[in-house]
């Protein structure tokens, strides 16, 4: 089970029926997904609920005139298929609004930041 795939389809399927917030199980890794999107502006905000083993945290979606903020998710580096991008040959696109998310040895963090630190990773997922 991959759960951060989990965590991207309970987002998209919300935003379809136009939910205002999203539960989703907690984990290190999601929370730290979860902070970068808000940071970048793709969510309103994120509230830890629960103690223990049944800790969650709840995702506030965010609308723009009842459209999505977020427009596409899309994986792409899964179980089956790692995909590792050395610094060099990460691709920073134009478009300020389409971002990536790496992991590096340093931490989560956006496909600019880890080109200005010159850190590669596993490209986790590109949203936009």
């Amino acid at each position: 089970m991959d759960s951060i795939s989990d965590m991207l389809t309970q987002i998209r399927n919300a935003q379809a029926v136009l939910k205002e917030t999203v539960s989703v199980p907690y984990s290190n890794l999601k929370y730290e997904i979860a902070k970068i999107l808000e940071k970048k502006g793709f969510i309103e905000g994120i509230d830890k609920k629960g103690k223990k083993n049944k800790r969650i945290f709840e995702i506030k979606l965010k609308y723009d005139d009842k459209a999505p903020v977020i427009s596409s998710l899309k994986r792409i580096s899964k179980p089956g298929q790692r995909i590792y991008t050395p610094a060099k040959k990460i691709k920073v696109t134009k478009n300020y609004y389409k971002t990536a998310i790496v992991s590096t040895s340093k931490g989560l963090m956006t496909d600019r930041e880890a080109k200005k630190q010159r850190l590669g990773g596993e490209i986790l997922f590109e949203i936009w």
